[in-house]
């Protein structure tokens, strides 16, 4: 093996992100760096953290499938938290007035206060999703078909799963068309041009980014369409062998049905897991035929990036490897406030006599 190929072969995987408000995150190991680029004076800036995965405290929760389910528990909540930080580095706080609510808000809460929107952000996502993919394909599928509560009608979870297909495009679809999302999702291509530049083993430069792919099979949304796909197959083999193993089981009943997905979701999700991580790594038949409807759903979740959009990435692939990128300065927010008060500094002349 040539030493560009082992250096390629040792680049797979081996970072990932996720696309913020004008900005970009990065995760390699337990190093984490966010980099925006702020909306007062255009300057691009960098917050990093180290992050340890419970993974590292437990053996048993390395176990296949088991790690997928442990990997998106994590990168939710981190995700979350990324984006909460993001918002800070921007200075957007600092750039809109505070109303008498939010003064009220600060003075009860004090700084726990973003963590509790964080938090009720989370569970109105969760139950958004859960209405979404599970009850409102249960309830259409209970208008079409007229299924008794003991008895497993094929047909009508294939309907279930096409619904749910079919729910998720729309909604990418209009959120694509929102102003603030469309720019995320173009930072979401600068983050997959990024590292495709760097797994390739090319010098990352605007340039060198600019010419790489923007849908990766790593990607969150390949991995959601994954997760429906999978969800499917999984759920329809669950109630039909409930159905053969306990005749009068109600399964048919929208409750039982919408309880089945959430046994399932688990493992669907580590099976999914399992899947993207070995397509990241491994381009033949198999994974071409499988990533083919994530890759082809990254075209609404990503767009062409500007420069300035890949030089914000470039910034945060680079603190995200320290090891790998030792002398690249990492400019950090007291960096950044250093260098603007030495800027706002009167100048001093001396006068001769």
């Amino acid at each position: 093996m040539s030493n560009k190929s082992h250096n390629i072969s040792c680049r797979l995987g081996r970072v990932g992100g996720s696309a913020l408000m004008e900005g970009v995150m990065m995760k390699s190991g337990p190093d984490v760096a966010m980099a925006v680029r702020r909306t007062d004076n255009g300057k691009i800036t960098v917050r990093k953290k180290k992050y340890k995965s419970i993974k590292e405290k437990c053996v048993l929760l390395r176990l296949p499938i088991i790690r997928g389910i442990v990997n998106f528990v994590e990168t939710m909540v981190l995700s979350m938290g990324t984006m909460t930080e993001a918002t800070e580095l921007l200075g957007l706080d600092e750039a809109e007035p505070e109303g008498k609510f939010d003064k009220w808000l600060t003075e009860k809460m004090g700084d726990k206060m973003m963590q509790i929107v964080s938090a009720v952000s989370v569970v109105l996502g969760v139950a958004l999703a859960l209405v979404l993919f599970m009850w409102l394909p249960s309830f259409i599928t209970d208008l079409i078909f007229n299924v008794d509560a003991d008895e497993f009608n094929f047909a009508a979870r294939c309907v279930d799963g096409g619904l749910k297909i079919l729910i998720f495009i729309g909604y990418i679809g209009f959120t694509s068309l929102i102003p603030d999302i469309k720019r995320v999702y173009m930072y979401h291509g600068a983050e997959h041009k990024s590292i495709a530049c760097y797994e390739s083993g090319d010098e990352l430069t605007v340039e060198n980014v600019r010419k790489h792919t923007r849908f990766h099979p790593r990607c969150g949304t390949s991995f959601m369409f994954l997760v429906i796909i999978v969800s499917i197959l999984v759920n329809s083999l669950l109630l039909w062998g409930i159905s053969a193993l306990f005749p009068m089981a109600p399964v048919g009943e929208r409750w039982f049905i919408v309880l089945a997905k959430l046994i399932a979701l688990p493992l669907v999700v580590g099976i999914d897991y399992e899947y993207v991580m070995y397509a990241g790594k491994h381009e033949n038949f198999f994974t071409k035929i499988f990533s083919a409807p994530g890759l082809w759903m990254q075209r609404i979740t990503t767009r062409e990036p500007e420069d300035d959009m890949m030089e914000v990435a470039i910034c945060s692939i680079k603190s995200a490897l320290p090891e790998e990128f030792p002398e690249f300065e990492v400019p950090t927010e007291e960096a950044l406030n250093a260098s603007e008060e030495a800027e706002n500094q009167p100048e001093t002349t001396e006068e001769t006599v």
